[in-house]
Parts: C-alpha cells; structure tokens; sequence
C-alpha cells in the first residue's frame, strides 16, 4: 500500500466532533489532567520510600524498570486494542484497575506487611495498563476536538507534562508532611474517579471501522506496521525520534551528578535547575496552544535541534556558573516541548483515525526502547569521558541528527500532507459543509 498516493481527507483523520465539543473536551481532559498529575505524584511518594527504605540505586533502577519498560513492550498490543474496541471503555477499565492497585497498596501500607516486591508489582501493573490507556486516549483527541484545533491540544498536552515535572516532587512532599503514606497513595485512587467520571457521562464518537473488525490482532498489528513502513514521511519520522531519544535520554537521568559534580551543587540546586525547566516545558506547551505553528516539520527539527544544542551547553557552563546553565537547561525544555506538540498533532492529522492506536503505540514503542538502550550504551562511555562528556556528545549527536534531517524529502512529503489536511479542513468549515469522509472508509459515529 503506498500511504503517500491513499491520502486521508480531513474527516477521514478523525470523526468530527459535534458543534458543542467544547464542554466535552475541557471535562474529559481535566479529568485526565487530575488523574496524570495524581499518578505522578503517586510515583514520587513511591520512589522515595524505596529510596528512604533501602538506599539502594539497584533498587530504585530495578523500579524505573518496572514503571517504564512494560508500557514499551504492550504498547503495540495496547494500540491494536484501542483500533477494535471502544476507546472509552479501554480508559475506563486500564484507570480502574491502577486505582484498584493502588488500594491494595494503601491496605498494605496501612497494615504494616508492605513489601519492596509488592511495590515492583504495582508498579508493573500500572504500567502496564498505562500501555492500554494511553493509545485510547491519544487516538481519542481527534474525536474530540476539531482537526484545527489538534495542535491547541496537544500543546495544552504537553504544558500539563511541565505542570507534573513541576508539582510531582512537591505535591508529593507535601502529601507526606500531611498525610501518613498510605494517605499520600489515596489521592492517586481519587484523581483516577475524577478522571473515570467524565467518561461515564461523555460518549466519544468513534469511527465504526474500529467497531466492526473481522481481522485477527496479528493482522490488525501487521497493518499499523505497514502503514508506518510504506509512509516514508512516518518511517523517518520514527526512526529520528528513536536517534534523539537514543542519544539525549540519558542525559535526563544524570542531571542529580552534573550538578553535583561540576557545579559542586546539591539536593536544591538540582531542585531549582528541574524546576525551572518544568517552568519552561510549560511555556513551550503555551506557545503552541496559543500560536499553533504553520510548518509543524520545519518547526518540530529546528526546535528539537536547538533543544539537543542547548543540552551540551549546559555542560559546558564554568562550574561557578550554575545560573548559566539553568538558563540552558531551560530553554531546551521550551524548545523541545515547542518541538514535540506539532509532532502529535501531525501524526493525528496525517494517520486515519481507526489505525491512530496502533502507529501511535508504535511511536511509544520506539522511543520507549531506545531510551533504555541509549542508558547501556552512555554507561560505559561516561566512565570513559566523565558526566559532562555525556552531555556533550549526547546533545550535539541529537542535534546533529536533527539538522540532517533537514534533507529528508520524507519528512517534507509529510509536512505538505498534514498542512494540506489541515487547510482543507478549514475551507470546509468556513463553507458550512456537512463533514463527510473524503476516502472509500465510514465516518458513521459509534456512541
């Protein structure tokens, strides 16, 4: 199949929402909202038990492990899922069930026979039905709001990204200054209601096609790999994320050394420097909520490019100079959530809408794989070059990878496509006409 000739019109992307998707919207994704924000709080008071409990890095490796590689590894059978089934009810049961975990672990704690394996275990879980949830609700956001209206979205998206980096620790600290910890764990399951309750009462739309398979999951899986393969636009797309996130991640994760190392800083200093760059992520998400930009592609490299750049800047600030690198710090979360916002809504304008759980668990997958490799690979390295050669080589590798990728005819093909998309769905509305699928597929709406 040659996705580049079988070009989705615009309400073929997604259904179109109803002329009154605003109340829809705001209550489902506040709901969210709370319910992100509950679980990463959730995922702080836990890292710290395991922290104050056992002081070990094996232990606190070993739960990273647990929280992240299960999403990677089911995502592309969470996406299959959320092509045949009805999203909504995927959202519902996947939210659930990590509320109902977490019940068990307020018994636990409450009770005094909490275990360190107890707490791998939830962790798992809830990773896990994070694999299902997130695809749902990603292939979700088209059905909500208009196609114009994508790239608001996922800007609005990717500033509730920098409110959690921002609130996650202190919300947390709080909680536990407050509550005992098993109370600290009880605002998870009450964000998680107030994410499940909208969706009680809002239906999605959901296109029939997702409805009505007769195709096997492996062949259902096999389409969404075809479909990202024969697309060249998506295929380099992918594989430039997967670079990126390959060289860059574990600069991420060594931010506590460089500040302690270089610049001789501490517990608040390090605080301070994520802070500000959480500050920063949510400016960036502001940005493209209020200007949404033109050339998304263009946009997405040259951010991305400025914020991998700015990563090895901030290893190169003099050690007497903490504020400059806070300053570079911060303005490769801007930049990079500047950048990412219009990849979202590109993949959710150019991908029909009842294949989006599979190329998006897809992306997920990718980026969820390379960043535990790029971890391997930098280990043995940064014994080699030190913490700060880390940086370095990390972030002008991703930058460079970034401005090669400039050349690629692939990724303009696919900038031209979603434009194309995008203004030929505002040419309908301001003509007034009915939304109606441009290609052989059903737009009927499934309640």
């Amino acid at each position: 199949m040659n996705t580049e000739l079988q070009t989705p019109g615009p309400s073929s992307v997604g259904v179109d929402p109803s002329s009154r998707w605003q109340p829809r919207f705001w209550t489902v994704w506040t709901g969210q909202a709370f319910s992100l924000v509950g679980s990463a709080l959730t995922q702080f008071v836990l890292m710290w038990w395991i922290t104050k409990t056992t002081g070990s890095v094996s232990a606190l490796a070993t739960a990273g492990i647990f929280a992240l590689l299960p999403q990677a590894l089911l995502g592309p059978l969470g996406g299959t899922l959320a092509d045949r089934l009805p999203r909504r009810m995927i959202m519902i049961v996947a939210d659930s069930i990590s509320a109902a975990m977490m019940l068990v672990l307020v018994y636990l704690f409450a009770s005094g026979n909490v275990q360190l394996w107890q707490i791998y275990t939830a962790m798992f879980i809830r990773s896990s039905m994070q694999a299902f949830q997130s695809p749902a609700a990603a292939a979700s956001t088209a059905n909500l709001v208009p196609l114009d209206w994508l790239p608001r979205a996922a800007g609005l998206n990717q500033s509730l990204q920098g409110i959690m980096t921002i609130a996650a620790a202190p919300l947390g600290a709080l909680a536990l200054a407050f509550l005992p910890l098993q109370g600290a764990l009880m605002i998870d399951v009450v964000t998680a209601v107030l994410g499940i309750v909208p969706l009680l009462f809002y239906a999605i739309p959901q296109p029939l096609e997702t409805l009505s398979k007769t195709s096997s999951m492996w062949t259902d899986f096999k389409e969404g790999v075809r479909f990202v393969g024969d697309n060249k636009g998506l295929s380099r797309l992918y594989l430039l994320l997967g670079l990126v996130v390959l060289t860059l991640i574990p600069t991420f994760s060594l931010v506590p050394l460089l500040v302690k190392n270089h610049f001789g800083g501490g517990v608040n200093e390090v605080a301070l420097m994520e802070g500000i760059s959480g500050i920063g992520m949510i400016v960036g998400g502001l940005l493209v909520a209020v200007f949404p930009p033109k050339r998304p592609i263009l946009v997405l490299l040259w951010a991305f490019a400025v914020a991998c750049g700015t990563v090895a800047l901030t290893a190169l600030s003099p050690g007497n100079a903490l504020w400059l690198a806070v300053v570079w710090w911060t303005l490769s979360g801007v930049t990079f959530i500047y950048g990412n916002a219009p990849l979202t809504s590109v993949l959710q304008t150019v991908v029909p809408n009842h294949m989006q759980g599979r190329v998006l668990s897809l992306l997920g997958t990718v980026t969820g794989l390379a960043g535990p490799l790029g971890l391997v690979l930098m280990g043995p390295l940064g014994e080699l070059i030190g913490v700060r050669g880390v940086f370095v080589v990390g972030g002008t590798l991703s930058a460079l990878v970034c401005v090669l990728a400039l050349r690629s005819k692939g990724l303009w093909a696919l900038e031209r496509e979603a434009t194309t998309l995008m203004n030929a769905e505002k040419e309908r509305q301001s003509n007034g006409k009915q939304s109606q699928t441009k290609r052989p597929e059903s737009v009927q709406q499934k309640v």
